[in-house]
């Protein structure tokens, strides 16, 4: 009796996994040709080194909907124009007017700031771990130590050093500079703690930055997984039906196949004329089956072949190994989805499908002992 509820256990997960994996694979898609994870990244970094976009608002904005409506689609790229050129030799200093000497109060107040593209001349420092795939670049990850790197190069550019870069991010207004204002003083003007807390900071924000993202794809995921569950027409509960009817079936063959007579009443319900004859539905009368067949096509369509028998396309695979044939079966599918019998079970497929593919294989494999290689 255990093993019929591990062999459950096993179907459900495996199911679980197959379509965790299915889902994940789409979104992996949709991000990587809409180049989501580097637009999330550089809106971050032009909010961080120069305030959020021209009219002064963020460029992540706080509302989910808003986030996966402007930052995949909105025409205001935050990223910078890639360039196939190595960073320039010599550092520029960071440009502020001289005949301005009250330039940082006025930008205290969000006025009088010089433009100055800070996300620009950082993308210069890096633009050597780009990759040509577009006229903007694809960098969607920055190890702190090549951040760290870049701000003392800019660091270097700078008549006063540390100081006279903060002066100057004051100026024009950067947020940047009350974060490096305080690793600077938390390094007590060392260049080499300085450095190091440059990146430390950094290393901090990209973690926080992740889990935000991650949230964020939450929501994404759970549309994705909740729309497959209905157009698959996977419902868990059925399913786990399935699974141990599948095995239940199998038991009796195998107890038939010892001797076992007692388990043959099943067997003769399961393959009586008719049962799922293609014939016998087509003419109207039932059709003759031979049990040897009945049995054969049954073990060689397990309940797991079967999760997608519901879904608005099938796909059937021909026994003798052709071409397979995809059919509608809209009618079918819609007076299932509308049933209210079959919610609960697209309700525990949707979240199931939350905890993702690598939940999934985890418990895959301490089901069956499998092991990672070492």
């Amino acid at each position: 009796m255990i093993s019929v509820y591990v062999d459950l256990a096993i179907g459900l997960v495996l199911a679980f996994l197959l379509l965790s994996l299915l889902v994940s694979g789409i979104n992996e898609a949709f991000v990587r040709l809409l180049g989501i994870r580097s637009k999330f990244l550089w809106a971050y970094l032009r909010d961080t080194l120069d305030g959020g976009s021209s009219e002064g608002t963020s460029w992540i904005p706080s509302k989910i909907a808003d986030i996966f409506a402007r930052l995949p689609f909105s025409r205001k790229d935050p990223r910078p124009v890639h360039s196939p050129d190595p960073s320039p030799a010599v550092v520029a200093p960071v440009p502020v007017d001289p005949a301005d000497p009250d330039a940082g109060a006025t930008t205290a107040a969000g006025q009088g700031a010089p433009q100055v593209d800070m996300t620009e001349r950082l993308y210069r420092r890096l633009q050597e771990i780009d990759h040509p795939k577009g006229a903007r670049t694809t960098i969607s990850d920055i190890p702190p130590e090549r951040f760290s790197g870049a701000v003392m190069e800019l660091v270097s550019a700078e008549d006063g050093g540390v100081d006279g870069l903060l002066a100057k991010l004051e100026a024009i207004g950067s947020p940047l500079a009350g974060h490096l204002k305080g690793v600077w003083e938390s390094a007590q003007r060392d260049l080499g703690a300085f450095r190091q807390g440059v990146e430390s900071w950094f290393d901090g924000e990209m973690r926080r930055l992740s889990g935000l993202y991650r949230r964020y794809v939450k929501w994404v995921l759970f549309a994705l997984g909740a729309t497959l569950t209905l157009l698959l027409g996977m419902d868990a509960l059925e399913y786990g039906k399935t699974l141990l009817r599948d095995n239940a079936y199998r038991a009796a063959v195998a107890a038939i196949a010892g001797g076992g007579q007692e388990a043959l009443a099943g067997l003769r319900e399961t393959c009586a004329p008719g049962a799922g004859s293609s014939a016998g539905a087509a003419t109207g009368a039932p059709a003759p089956v031979d049990p040897y067949a009945c049995v054969t096509e049954s073990f060689s369509s397990p309940a797991l072949v079967k999760i997608f028998d519901h879904s608005i396309v099938s796909v059937t695979l021909p026994p003798d190994g052709g071409d397979p044939s995809f059919n509608w079966n809209g009618a079918v599918w819609w007076d299932r989805l509308t049933t209210p019998g079959h919610w609960p079970g697209y309700a525990l497929t949707s979240i199931a499908l939350l905890f993702g593919a690598p939940f999934w294989w985890d418990v895959l494999r301490r089901l069956t002992g499998l092991r990672n290689r070492a």
